[in-house]
C-alpha cells in the first residue's frame, strides 16, 4: 500500500478497495520505513467498517495486532456504526498510572534501591497466572465490575483523591456485570490486585528532564523526583470477555464481517453489540480496581520501608489512563459536534486544556498523557493539546513493539539481560526469564522517536521525561 506524505509527521493512506474513508498515520520517515505492511492493511480494515467517521488512525507506536493494529484509533457513528472486540483488544483497559513522591532519587543509595526492589518483587503479586491478595466473593465481583476504583476506595484501598485523578474517576458508566460470563468472573475473582506478566510492570523512576515547567508544576512533578509507574490491565477476566464475544459474534446473524475475520464487529444497536459494550465497560472497571489495589499495596510497602506515613511520602496519584477501550464521546467533525464510539487500541486519550473531564487542577494545562518506554530507556509524561482534534484527542500509548516475542527471545538467547541493565544502573527483578527476554529493550521502537512525533505534530507536547531505576516484571 502506498502512503502519501502530508507533512513531516503525517502520512495518508488513500481510499482503495472496501475502504469507506482514508487512513492517517502519525509517524516520521524513520518510523514509516520500519512499518509492517500488514499494519497498513489493518488500518484499511478499520476504515472499511460501517459508520466510520473521519480517517482511520495509526499512532507512531503502531504495530501488528488482532483486528486493529496496536496503536489504532477509529470512531464510528452511533447511528449505523459498529463496536469491535478486535478494536479494543484482549486486555481491556490495560492502562498506566503514575504516582509522585516527595523523595528525591539522589537521596537513595544503590543498596537502598536494591533492598526496595527485593521488597517490591517479593510482595507485589506478578507473573503469569499470578493471584491477588485474596479470592473475591461473588457479591464483591459484582461491585468491582460495576464500580471500579470506587469499590476499592470504599474498602480503604485508596482515597477519594485517587478517584479524581483517574479517567472517568475510575468508574465507567454503563457497565453490565450480567453481560460478563461466569467463566470470566471465575478467572477474575483470584486475580484482582495482581500485576500479571507480558509487558506489564511496576517501575521506580527518576524525573530526569522537565520540558514544560508550568505543566510539570501543575502535575506535581519536579526534576530529580522519585516517581512510580504501574502498568497493568484486566488480567484473565478481560481476555475472557474478549474471547467470549468473538465466539458469539462468529455465530451471530447480526455480526458485521469484513475481509479480515479478526475484524468481526457488532452493530451498536444490536443485542450482542449492547451486551459486549456492557461487558467491556465492566472489564474496564475491573482493571481500574486492579490498579487501585496495586497502588494501595505499593504505598503501604514503601511507607513501611521508609518508616514514614502518607504525608511524609507524599505518594499522590498524578493520573491513571486507559489505552484499550471503546467509549462514547463527543467530537467535532465536519464542523459539527457528534456523539461517536471511539475505539482506542494501544492508544491513550489526550484531552485538550479546558475539557470538563480533566481534573480542575490540570484543566489549564491539559490532560496528563502517560507514555511508558521500555525498561532500559525512558518514559514520558505528555499533555493533551488543541491540535488533538484531528486524532479524536488521542496519543500514542508507549513505544510499540519492533520485534515479535519469538524474535526477541531468539535475540536474547545467551545474554545476561539483568546484568546488561545493571550496567546502565537499572535494577530489574523478573519472575520469569522468558518474560524478560520478550520484553528486552531492543524488542521495542525508540521511545524518543515516538515522543518526538507526538510533540512535534502538536498532538501531545512533552512535559517531563523519567529514567528507570527499579523495574519489577512478571
Amino acid at each position: 500500500m502506498n502512503l502519501v506524505k502530508q507533512d513531516k509527521y503525517r502520512y495518508r493512506l488513500p481510499r482503495s478497495g472496501q475502504m469507506l474513508t482514508e487512513g492517517l498515520i502519525f509517524a516520521d520517515s524513520r518510523l514509516v520505513a520500519g512499518l509492517d505492511e500488514m499494519v497498513l492493511s489493518q488500518v484499511a480494515g478499520m476504515a472499511s467498517l460501517p459508520g466510520v467517521v473521519g480517517p482511520a488512525l495509526a499512532m507512531p507506536d503502531a504495530h501488528l495486532g488482532y483486528g486493529f493494529p496496536i496503536g489504532g484509533v477509529a470512531a464510528y457513528d452511533l447511528d449505523g456504526g459498529v463496536i469491535s472486540p478486535g478494536g479494543v483488544g484482549y486486555d481491556i483497559n490495560c492502562g498506566v498510572r503514575l504516582l509522585r513522591t516527595k523523595l528525591e532519587a539522589s537521596q537513595l543509595s544503590h543498596d537502598t534501591l536494591l533492598s526496595l526492589a527485593d521488597l517490591l518483587a517479593s510482595r507485589v503479586s506478578a507473573g503469569l497466572g499470578s493471584q491477588g491478595p485474596r479470592k473475591m466473593a461473588a457479591k464483591e465481583m459484582e461491585r468491582i465490575l460495576s464500580d471500579g476504583s470506587s469499590w476499592a476506595a470504599e474498602q480503604g484501598l485508596g482515597s477519594g483523591g485517587d478517584l479524581e485523578y483517574c479517567e472517568n474517576n475510575g468508574r465507567l458508566k454503563g457497565a453490565d456485570p450480567d453481560a460478563v460470563s461466569p467463566l470470566a468472573k471465575e478467572r477474575g475473582c483470584w486475580q484482582v490486585g495482581s500485576l500479571g506478566a507480558g509487558n506489564h510492570f511496576l517501575e521506580l523512576a527518576e524525573v530526569a528532564e522537565v520540558f514544560d515547567a508550568s505543566a510539570a508544576q501543575a502535575f506535581g512533578l519536579f526534576r530529580g523526583q522519585l516517581v512510580v509507574w504501574i502498568h497493568c490491565g484486566s488480567r484473565g477476566l478481560g481476555a475472557q470477555v474478549c474471547d467470549d464475544y468473538l465466539k458469539r459474534l462468529k455465530k451471530s446473524r447480526d455480526a458485521v464481517r469484513g475481509g479480515d475475520a479478526k475484524l468481526i464487529s457488532a452493530p451498536l444497536d444490536s443485542k450482542v453489540g449492547r451486551e459486549y459494550l456492557g461487558a467491556m465497560l465492566a472489564a474496564g472497571n475491573y482493571a481500574f480496581a486492579n490498579r487501585q489495589m496495586l497502588t494501595h499495596q505499593v504505598r503501604e510497602l514503601m511507607q513501611a520501608f521508609f518508616k514514614t506515613g502518607p504525608a511524609g511520602l507524599g505518594m499522590g496519584l498524578v493520573y491513571d489512563v486507559t489505552h484499550n477501550l471503546a467509549r462514547e464521546e463527543a467530537h467535532q467533525t465536519d464542523g459539527k459536534a457528534r456523539r461517536l464510539m471511539v475505539h482506542r487500541k494501544g492508544a491513550t486519550r489526550a484531552l485538550a486544556p479546558g475539557h470538563p473531564e480533566i481534573p480542575p487542577a490540570y484543566r489549564s494545562s491539559g490532560q496528563p498523557v502517560l507514555l511508558p518506554g521500555d525498561m532500559g530507556t525512558a518514559s514520558y509524561v505528555l499533555k493533551g493539546a488543541a491540535a488533538g482534534r484531528e486524532s479524536f484527542a488521542s496519543s500514542a500509548h508507549g513505544t510499540g513493539r519492533r520485534l515479535s516475542r519469538a524474535k526477541a527471545k531468539k535475540q536474547a538467547k545467551g545474554r545476561g539481560l539483568i546484568q546488561e541493565l545493571a550496567r546502565r544502573k537499572i535494577i530489574v527483578r523478573a519472575h520469569s526469564p522468558k518474560t524478560l527476554a520478550e520484553e528486552m529493550p531492543e524488542a521495542y521502537k525508540d521511545v524518543t522517536q515516538v515522543v518526538d512525533v507526538m510533540h512535534s505534530s502538536g498532538l501531545a507536547p512533552k512535559v517531563v521525561k523519567s529514567r528507570p531505576l527499579v523495574v519489577i516484571k512478571g
